[in-house]
């Protein structure tokens, strides 16, 4: 059983001078903590990111039946992966695994959920589906990340996990038997509003029999079923609106909190052209100097996908000091590799794609207008998942046709206004000083920011 206490005092709440926070359970959890702190002191923001990726990988696991993991950055999903799929040679290359082979479980599950968008995973906050071993923390712990959550640890990976930031690395034990009440609340401006939370969720099977033209049903391939479960749970947890792409049972794009479904569509869809990319063989080539960090090779990978070869238009998106920087993490120092053109990264996004299978593509509500596809058909799209509900379905599924996509209406809106914190707990920006009864091992440590 997880932690029963009343009222929680944090250091501050989503920025310094927000003070006093706290966080509680609600009247109708029994005083139950969903959740044991085994390490370090997580802040407001962490338990944000902590409650919702949690509810994340524990839905992912449960629908799949494969370890599941999350990176997240402020309430949001920079990745989310299931352990379905081994990692290609060009995978492991561009995430820079050196024994892909011996990778699985919740080990291979975070590899891909941290390499969705690892330049904005920095920093992030993971969730495990189920116990972390060595393995997992291993490769956990070269990474800049605040804290982690999961179901369970085994004794080897909570020291090296401990260990990581000086010891204040937060370590999260999930209770993985513990439900949320039926009913949510939501206090915005002095207004407490309240629904019922939401628990619709997607299988594969429930999918197949959605398809709007049902000669496209034994189109569906078992790992196209797949990668939609993943992009519709990751996007139910992002800000909306969402729309995310996925392929090999990871997102590699998620375009999160737009007022335009369009936008979020572009967004995703440049994040996961730049995962493709990352694997192309002159990305792969770059050779960086003795001494440059893991994240700043990720960084400068991404920051050479965005020059171009004309040298006149990369002196526009690129200035001086910036190419100075740039050449001086390199092991000669000087950019001699030609920079991708806009044919040859069209061309390998497209060939990329159809020989993995085509991309998964779902959004959080109806496209109200057929640029989302058209966009989306740039990006290797060959699923489409989305609730339907538009005066305009007739058009989007038109394209959808033109461009060969199979498109799956299931008539579930995962819309999310903000902040969903799933489990119940309170995180809020009031004070009350009240001992936290903690798991033995955080015996004494008080919480902060």
């Amino acid at each position: 059983m997880a932690d029963k206490t009343a009222s929680v005092e944090l250091k501050y709440g989503c920025n310094p001078y927000q003070v006093p926070a706290t966080y509680e359970v609600t009247a109708d959890s029994d005083g139950r903590l969903p959740f044991h702190v085994l390490n370090g002191t997580p802040g407001f923001i962490n338990l944000l990111d902590a409650l919702n990726a949690w509810h994340l990988v524990a839905e992912l696991a449960e629908a799949t039946g494969f370890d599941a993991a999350a990176s997240f950055k402020h309430v949001s999903p920079a990745g989310a992966a299931i352990s379905a799929f081994p990692l290609t040679d060009a995978e492991a290359a561009a995430y820079e695994i050196a024994d892909p082979a011996g990778l699985e479980g919740p080990a291979l599950a975070y590899v891909r959920a941290r390499n969705a968008d690892p330049k904005s995973s920095f920093g992030d906050f993971i969730a495990i589906s189920g116990t972390v071993d060595e393995a997992a923390a291993k490769v956990i712990k070269p990474h800049v990340s605040d804290g982690i959550i999961a179901a369970d640890y085994d004794e080897a990976a909570l020291t090296l996990l401990s260990a990581k930031k000086g010891g204040k690395f937060v370590v999260l034990k999930a209770d993985p038997a513990y439900h949320p009440p039926e009913m949510e609340d939501r206090l915005v401006h002095g207004v407490r509003m309240r629904q019922k939370r939401n628990v619709e969720s997607v299988s594969p099977d429930e999918l197949r029999g959605c398809v709007t033209n049902a000669d496209d049903a034994a189109r569906l391939t078992s790992a196209a079923l797949l990668d939609l479960t993943v992009a519709s749970i990751a996007i139910k947890y992002t800000q909306s609106n969402s729309v995310g792409y996925a392929i090999r049972g990871q997102m590699i794009g998620i375009g999160a909190g737009q007022q335009s479904r369009i936008d979020c569509t572009r967004i995703a869809g440049d994040k996961a052209a730049v995962w493709w990319l990352r694997q192309h063989p002159r990305v792969l080539g770059l050779k960086f100097a003795k001494g440059v960090k893991r994240q700043a090779r990720v960084n400068a990978r991404v920051e050479f996908l965005a020059m171009s070869p004309d040298p006149a238009v990369n002196a526009v998106l690129v200035n001086e000091a910036q190419m100075a920087r740039f050449n001086a993490q390199l092991e000669e120092t000087e950019l001699d590799t030609d920079p991708l053109s806009q044919v040859e990264r069209a061309i390998f996004i497209t060939n990329s794609a159809r020989d993995a299978g085509g991309v998964a593509l779902c959004s959080d509500a109806f496209f109200p207008f057929r640029d989302s596809i058209e966009e989306a058909a740039r990006h290797g799209v060959a699923w489409v998942l989305q609730p339907g509900g538009s005066v305009r379905d007739d058009e989007v599924e038109a394209a959808s046709r033109a461009y060969d996509m199979v498109m799956i209406k299931n008539g579930k809106r995962t819309l999310g206004a903000g902040v969903n914190v799933a489990c119940n707990v309170v995180v809020d920006e009031r004070g009350c000083r009240r001992a936290l009864q903690t798991d033995d091992r955080l015996a004494g440590v008080r919480l902060g920011g």
